[in-house]
């Protein structure tokens, strides 16, 4: 347990000192092997890592969902949900900050990516708001709030490496992650309304919405009939979840060559961009792979199970500690770093807490919670400070908007995220209802 402080210690400096996670993992993973095992069994379980990480099948998914995501970015489908999700909330007071809100969730919902989602939306949402007088707060603060339903809304990149390190069944944990997903867009339009209200200056009076092309009308089309594609192959034993990113891949580009926005530059940029976020996820998984490595030999997940036996803690108490360290480390480290950082060690957790006899009495429920609990607090973690990768994102593409107002934009949907995690602690049938017995 000590050995175990001590590296996460070390990790935290070098992450400070502005080491990459990916390396900075392997590193202490590597030399506290070495320590205590020897140098030759520390290569050994180096080359291993690194060997099992690059030939598994299953991570297959990540490089083919996150071109999916590229390609729909790279054809212009976004702009025509922006203008659709437009249509609906155009005539109420900040409803372009709502539609904003909901052409992230549906873009979410083909992309899987939450990074991807907020610089793709950014370009086509914040331009409308600015020409309409938005606030650049309400403004940036929606792009960014939304852009986190990416890692929940099904197709999740993240929930997939959950079931892989959890070995859970990829299928379930997508559609345990609907009705979260829907609820956080909900409460994320009901934060608009609330700030509106509060403070008129953040948004114009009530206009008229945005006029919707043929183009638009398609784009929206083409996205809904893209997740329904991928869901229903899915749960209709068509394909299974790795294979649904393959077939997804193949239908966007179908897709975004029949609606006539894909270009070959465009192609081309999505194969590269896929390629170097994929090269970096890959890093990042083989780096926590060598530190679990490291950790679990260190026995701190049994450690944990000791402590949590001997305090006499409940299953409920011990979940909401989880989220404080989750939201403690979202403020150094990125989502996927963080995934992979600690569900090896909380996970076998959830199988020796008693939730009582409800649902959860099953052990293979509570992980499917457990699964989306995680991801929502890692959402809150991308939009909250210092780190907030969305935020830096979106910074990146707005480089004219100081970082201080986009954090105050942000807290509205901040605190909705927090009761959102509420309501799924408390009432685990959230998650649980549509995955059934």
């Amino acid at each position: 347990m000590t050995i175990s402080l001590i590296a996460f210690a070390i990790l935290l400096s070098l992450v400070f000192l502005r080491v990459p996670i990916a390396f900075a993992m392997a590193l202490v993973g590597g030399a506290g092997f070495a320590w205590m095992r020897g140098a030759d069994a520390a290569g050994s379980m180096v080359g291993s890592a690194v060997f099992e990480t690059g030939m598994n099948y299953s991570l297959s998914v990540v490089p083919l969902f996150i071109f999916m995501g590229n390609v729909l970015a790279g054809s212009g489908i976004a702009s025509g949900l922006f203008t659709g999700a437009d249509r609906v909330f155009g005539r109420m007071r900040g409803g372009l900050a709502m539609a904003t809100i909901l052409s992230c969730g549906g873009f979410s919902a083909v992309c899987g990516s939450s990074l991807a989602t907020a610089a793709t939306m950014s370009k086509v949402a914040m331009p409308s708001m600015r020409r309409f007088g938005y606030h650049d707060s309400i403004a940036t603060g929606a792009i960014a709030a939304g852009g986190t339903l990416g890692i929940l809304i099904p197709p999740s990149v993240i929930m997939i490496i959950f079931g892989l390190l959890t070995e859970s069944d990829i299928g379930k944990l997508f559609i345990a992650g609907i009705i979260p997903g829907v609820l956080g867009i909900g409460l994320y339009l009901v934060s608009v309304m609330v700030a509106v209200r509060l403070n008129p200056k953040l948004a114009p009076e009530v206009r008229e919405p945005l006029p919707m092309k043929r183009t638009d009308f398609i784009g929206v089309l083409a996205t809904l009939a893209l997740f329904v594609f991928i869901m229903v192959g899915i749960y209709g034993g068509f394909f299974t979840p790795i294979e649904a990113a393959g077939m997804g891949a193949a239908a966007a580009v179908v897709i975004a060559a029949a609606v006539g926005g894909l270009k070959m530059r465009a192609l081309w940029e999505a194969l590269k961009d896929a390629a170097i976020a994929s090269a970096m996820i890959f890093a990042i998984i083989i780096g926590a792979e060598i530190f679990g490595n490291f950790v679990t030999f260190a026995g701190l997940p049994d450690a944990l199970a000791d402590i949590v036996y001997n305090l006499g803690l409940g299953g409920f108490e011990v979940i909401i500690i989880i989220v404080l360290i989750y939201m403690l480390l979202g403020m150094v480290l990125e989502s996927l770093s963080m995934i992979l950082l600690t569900v090896p060690i909380f996970y076998p957790l959830i199988y020796q807490l008693d939730f009582g006899s409800g649902v959860l009495a099953n052990p293979d429920n509570a992980l499917i919670w457990f699964a989306v609990i995680v991801v929502v607090a890692t959402e809150i973690s991308l939009i909250t400070p210092p780190v907030g990768m969305n935020v830096f994102v979106l910074r990146s593409v707005l480089p004219d908007v100081p970082l201080m107002t986009m954090f105050r934009g942000i807290l509205w949907f901040w605190v909705a995220d927090i009761v959102r995690i509420v309501l799924i602690i408390a009432f685990p049938a959230i998650s649980l209802w549509l995955v059934g017995p």
